[in-house]
């Protein structure tokens, strides 16, 4: 345990805290408002890519070699390690003085940065091991999307340091109130791939290189956005590479169970990528493609919602308010309701006008290709609440420090996923040739029974004591959606929006207005009748007692 701390917070000192009606719910807005630029960033980046990769060979191997990275990065840096050093640094915070805060910072950042860097040796000096691993299939059956992984693996892979040391900047500067600055910072991926796909693609025999270069420089950029801000909080030390450090022990001793817990979810991310190989080029395409556009909701609001409650969580239970601990994880479950149950209905109706004004390209994406990406979009929008339950169901458990129950819970859903993706791969492609879509069901499915033992567990423990807040949203609830359903059916065929082939005779525009005028009147109407039937934007501020910062 770090020493009392007897020093003056400097954020009180600002100014910065503030008591008022519904900080948490402004803190979720200000992440909220700046991942959904980030998300409209990244919509405008895959409309870029569809333009000038499409659906094809170097498409799938880009996929791939970019998802390589991600997969550690989630399992390592924001996944496991995210779960343990937030709730020990919040730790620190609570009970130890500015000045333990810092070496933890510095020697976390050390000890982690030298664990990168040999991380990131090892799989570009064996990245055809790795390329394997992935994709399997190549390695047997395709040798020139094999060699080209391989080759595009060595330069998107040192992306995980950069964006590991961003994730530990982003984790600290949350745990200090600062959520404005970790949400913005993806834009600048966004913004990389955009732009070396418009200026660089003519550099390179294949434009897709192009694409892994871009990723590697905005690694590069995101971490050095972050420093100033660090530096603004005096949470900018030398690095210092220390294992025996209590902190970094303890982040470790965290880190086993978490590590193997995170690696649920990524076993499953990577079994799919396995099985997608075997299936028909475009396959990986289509999955990604209508993967980015269901997960927006997940991305904007989700994950918003998480990144504030974590840290929200872990002073709470440092400081024994068990109370306003199940009150916020009670205001989070309400609020995913809110938000996941009117983006599943809109993204299931208009999953191909979706998939068609954003990513419809004659030349390079075709009417196939749009068929088969709004078919596996409707698989994953139908677990999206699930998916978004488990982001904020999650950190109930990990502001305690337990991440075992998690794990447990995690192994169960990652064998329902394997067999589940089996069995609709297996039924799926043989008698329709829509495999790919049984992964993306499996998928949803195993969710939902990953957040039903999560939300069960915590009920269990005694955590979360409430759950009356939902009950008093059901009807109102209920109602606005059949509301919105309503609109959305009647201004779908008033608009011609079920008819794809009239659909792709609209321009682009023109399909973009359409499209936005019919979400728009939608949305409104579901706002409507939420008021309509006593839903006030005071019953979403959050709890009330909660201390939280302008932005």
């Amino acid at each position: 345990m770090p020493p009392k701390n007897s020093d003056e917070d400097p954020l009180e000192k600002s100014g910065i805290t503030d008591s008022g009606v519904g900080p948490i719910f402004r803190a979720t807005g200000i992440v909220s408002v700046f991942t959904m630029l980030s998300r409209v960033f990244g919509l405008i980046r895959d409309m870029v890519l569809a333009r000038v990769i499409g659906a094809d060979m170097l498409a799938d191997v880009f996929f791939v070699a970019f998802k390589i990275p991600n997969f550690f990065r989630r399992l390592f840096a924001e996944g496991a390690f995210a779960q343990a050093f937030i709730p020990v640094l919040g730790e620190y915070r609570e009970h130890g003085t500015n000045a333990a805060v810092r070496e933890l910072v510095s020697r976390v950042s050390g000890t982690l940065g030298i664990t990168l860097i040999f991380l990131t040796l090892a799989v570009v000096s064996f990245a055809p091991f790795f390329a394997a691993l992935f994709a399997p299939s190549w390695y047997f059956n395709s040798p020139e999307k094999f060699e080209a992984t391989t080759s595009m693996l060595r330069v998107t892979f040192p992306y995980l340091m950069f964006i590991s040391l961003t994730g530990v900047a982003g984790a600290i500067l949350n745990s200090y109130d600062r959520f404005a600055v970790p949400s913005f910072t993806p834009i600048f991926l966004n913004v990389s791939m955009i732009l070396a796909a418009i200026f660089a693609t003519s550099w390179f025999d294949r434009p897709a290189f192009a694409l892994a270069w871009g990723v590697l420089v905005a690694g590069l950029i995101q971490l050095t956005f972050q420093l100033p801000f660090l530096r603004r909080i005096h949470m900018l030390p030398a690095p210092v590479i220390d294992w025996h450090h209590p902190g970094v022990i303890k982040i470790l001793t965290l880190m086993g169970p978490a590590i193997f817990g995170v690696s649920v979810s990524q076993i499953n991310l990577l079994f799919d990528t396995i099985l997608a190989t075997f299936l028909p080029t475009g396959s990986v395409s289509w999955l990604y493609y209508s993967d980015r556009i269901a997960e927006l909701p997940l991305g904007v609001f989700g994950v918003a919602i998480a990144t504030v409650i974590l840290p929200s969580l872990s002073r709470n239970y440092a400081s024994k308010s068990s109370i306003l601990f199940s009150e916020t994880l009670d205001w989070a479950i309400t609020l995913v309701f809110m938000v996941a149950l009117p983006a599943t209905i809109a993204l299931m109706m208009l999953a191909e006008p979706i998939l068609m004004t954003l990513f419809y390209y004659g030349d390079v994406m075709t009417l196939f290709d749009m068929e088969m990406a709004s078919l596996s979009m409707r698989a994953y929008a139908s677990g999206l609440i699930a998916f978004m339950l488990i982001k904020i169901l999650a950190p109930g458990f990990f502001a305690r420090q337990d991440i075992r129950t998690p794990v447990r819970i995690g192994i169960v859903a990652m064998v329902a996923n394997m067999v589940l993706n089996l069995i609709f791969l297996s039924v799926l492609h043989f008698y329709w040739q829509i495999g790919h879509v049984g992964l993306a069901l499996a998928t949803s499915l195993s969710a939902y029974i990953n957040a039903g033992l999560l939300y069960l567990e915590l009920k269990k423990q005694g955590v979360y004591l409430s759950g009356g807040d939902l009950g008093r949203f059901v009807k109102p609830l209920t109602i606005a959606l059949i509301f919105m359903s309503v609109i959305l059916l009647f201004m779908t065929i008033n608009f011609g929006v079920y008819n794809a082939v009239g659909w792709e005779e609209i321009d682009g525009l023109g399909r973009f207005l359409r499209l936005m005028f019919i979400c728009g009147v939608a949305f409104v109407g579901y706002l409507a009748a939420l008021w309509a039937f006593g839903v006030r934007y005071a019953d979403l501020l959050g709890p009330r007692r909660e201390s939280y910062p302008h932005g």
